[in-house]
């Protein structure tokens, strides 16, 4: 038996049902100020394309929108300042910001020293 998802003790279906001020009650202290200071005007735009096209996949440069509950199994493409990353918005991302899934930094992996880098390989030939 799978374990039901809930956020604050409550399921998916109640907080899809719930109207935005309820839910706003339920995030933590940052979040919540940040919704009810009023969307930015790329949030504006990015909701009301999430509620026209539904479950089609989406394009966003708006990295710092609350995911709510109406986005729920959306397929969204995140810009991570090179390229989009598909995410698809699963209930545990509840609360979170789009950005935190869509990584700017990859790790970095290095190689061996090329000529010249060290003491030892400068007086080695060119060839």
């Amino acid at each position: 038996m799978a374990k039901e998802f809930r956020y604050k003790g409550k399921t998916l279906e109640e907080l899809k049902s719930i109207s935005l001020e309820d839910f706003v009650k339920l995030l933590p202290s940052r979040k919540r100020r940040t919704i009810q200071r009023g969307f930015t005007n790329s949030q504006k735009t990015l909701l009301k394309r999430i509620r026209s096209k539904g479950k089609k996949q989406i394009k966003t440069h708006c990295r710092d929108m609350i995911i709510l509950p109406e986005m729920v199994g959306i397929k969204i493409h995140i810009h991570n300042g090179r390229s989009f990353l598909l995410t698809e918005i699963q209930p545990e991302m509840i609360g979170h910001r789009l950005g935190e899934f869509a990584l700017t930094r990859s790790r970095v992996k290095h190689s061996a020293p090329g000529i010249g880098a060290t003491r030892s390989s400068a007086g080695a030939s060119v060839k």
